[in-house]
């Protein structure tokens, strides 16, 4: 009987020591940056379309970048806001950021990527 009572108080101690006490306490600031996230991508998604010709522009050239960077840059149009509205829709999940950089106005100068989503 001791010997229960004494590992159950060791793994209640164990127990305490676990980050995860930690991690509740940042849940709602996660959920909201992630919420916040989606709906500025969710906006603000059209902008990608004077930035990537912009960085097209700046690296191939004028006519490259009003002809080609429209183009890219509609795409990652959609794509910014259709991630925005997936981060709108799953925001109770606290993930990464799909779209790099997380916000239209971080980088500028640099042009859009996407990567797989990741637990916070």
């Amino acid at each position: 009987m001791k010997k229960s009572i004494a590992s159950l108080l060791v793994l209640f101690a164990l127990a305490f020591f676990f980050p995860t006490a930690s991690m509740a306490t940042d849940y709602p600031i996660k959920v909201g940056e992630k919420l916040a996230n989606g709906v500025a991508n969710a906006v603000t998604g059209f902008v990608e379309i004077p930035k990537t010709m912009m960085v097209k522009g700046r690296s191939h050239g004028a006519t490259y970048g009003m002809t080609a960077g429209f183009f890219t840059g509609l795409v990652h149009a959609v794509g910014r806001s259709l991630t925005g509205a997936l981060d709108i829709a799953t925001f109770l999940i606290p993930t990464t950021p799909i779209v790099n950089p997380a916000y239209i106005w971080d980088d500028f100068n640099r042009e859009t990527t996407y990567t797989a989503w990741r637990m916070r």
